[in-house]
Formats: structure tokens, sequence, C-alpha cells
């Protein structure tokens, strides 16, 4: 972690509050994988990097809880996407920060949090953007975000008005990509054959 930006600022929220609806309705986060549930590898990967430790779940809230961290639902209804997971994590935290990753992406880089901090004080950002190669430019990954929880006030403004894309919500922001060249390390399980992919690299 950089100086500027101390680890125990940083809230970490996984994200496990989605429909698994590409996955046949399935709880994401409670797939197996290598032993554990998705959302668990992700929680202990994201530990070491971040101070108070959280998750988002609609369903399934006693089986996260088991995972001994606090669980928040989404205040929004129906399952409104990664960004009411982002206002929970807002509403909760009691930290200057919070960071996010999916619960369907167990190997993210290691030092994920720490180059997101790195860039947002280096750009004097708001929210700062992991972002991988692409044929013309990069590509941003919107749910692995570092965020000032001073942000949450703009972001129930623009849920209210209907909008639910990340990234639209970004670019109304203070923000910075940060390049990680490794597109694999982001890679989710979204379908049953992600899983699989997974599972066999596992």
């Amino acid at each position: 972690m950089t100086a500027d930006i101390a680890r125990h600022d940083i809230t970490g929220l996984v994200l496990a509050g989605g429909r698994g609806s590409r996955m046949g309705g399935v709880d994401k986060g409670l797939q197996m994988h290598a032993g554990k549930p998705l959302a668990q590898h992700a929680l202990l990967r994201l530990a070491p990097q971040v101070g108070p430790l959280t998750l988002s779940a609609n369903r399934n809230r006693q089986a996260y809880a088991a995972f001994g961290v606090p669980v928040w639902p989404d205040t929004l209804p129906g399952f409104a996407g990664p960004l009411a997971g982002f206002l929970a994590g807002l509403a909760h935290a009691g930290t200057p920060y919070l960071v996010t990753v999916p619960c369907d992406a167990p190997a993210f880089p290691a030092d994920l949090v720490a180059r997101l901090a790195a860039a947002l004080v280096h750009e004097d950002a708001d929210l700062a953007m992991a972002a991988t190669p692409a044929p013309h430019g990069l590509a941003a990954q919107p749910v692995f975000c570092l965020l000032k929880t001073t942000l949450r006030t703009d972001l129930e403004r623009f849920v209210a008005g209907g909008d639910r894309k990340v990234e639209l919500w970004a670019a109304q922001q203070r923000q910075v990509l940060v390049r990680f060249d490794d597109a694999a390390a982001f890679f989710n399980a979204n379908t049953l054959a992600d899983l699989q992919r997974l599972q066999a690299h596992a």
C-alpha cells in the first residue's frame, strides 16, 4: 500500500448480490472451486490488501455470514446490479475508501488494491478502475474499482435517475484507468462453462 492511502483506510467489498442468471440462477458466490466457494476465494485474496472486509449479498445471507465478515444486502430492489452493491458498501463503510471485486474472479492480482491506490493518489482522482489490454486500447474491468466513499451522494443521485451501468457513472467522476497486463487474472465465471474452465486450471 502507498504511504498516501493506508490499508486500514480501505474497506474491501466482495460483490455477490447478482441473480446468477447466466449460470442458471444459482448463487455464483457459493459455487465450489478448488475446495472452497468462489466468494470465499475472493475474500481470502482481498483480505491482505485491505482493512475491514465485507460482502454484498441478497440471497443465502446466512451462508455468506459463515465466512466471518459482515454481509450487506442491496438497498435497491430487484437485483439492480453492481452499482447497488457499490451503494450498499458506501452506505456502510466506515473508511475513506471502498474497493470492490466480484465474487466470481478468484485469481485477481495480489497487488490490485495497492496499484489502484497508487494511481488514484498520483492522478488526484476520486475513482480508480482496473483495465486490461484490448485490440483498440484498454478494456475497463468496472467491478474492480477503488473509490472515495464521499461519492455516495453522487451515486445515489445517479441510480435515482434509473441508470445502472458502472462505467457510465464512473465516466462522470474524476477517474483513472489502471493497466494490468495479465487479463487472465480478471477471468470471471459468468456461466457454468466458465466455472468448468476455472476448475480445470485449479
